[in-house]
């Protein structure tokens, strides 16, 4: 598998994950920072992966938040009412 199938192949994964997963994930890498023993370059790269995590959480509240909104007739952008 090169690296682009594996990049692929992750980024499927990640649209597949609920935000809830992505919060539990979050934490572990977290514990994983705080762990004492953790070596400088596992550090680097778990920070890393955290950061990607961010990334995801983020762009899916984003897209939680504008399914949210409605727009008007007007122009104007008021809540989605159930």
């Amino acid at each position: 598998m090169n690296i682009e199938e594996k990049d692929k192949t992750a980024e499927n994964a990640a649209q597949e994950r609920t935000l809830e997963e992505n919060f539990a994930l979050l934490d572990q890498k977290i514990a994983q920072l705080e762990d004492s023993e953790i070596s400088l370059e596992d550090s680097f790269r778990v920070y890393k992966e955290g950061m990607e995590l961010l990334k995801e959480c983020s762009a899916k509240i984003d897209t939680v938040e504008k399914k949210m909104l409605q727009i008007n007739q007007d122009g104007t952008i008021t809540e989605f009412g159930i």
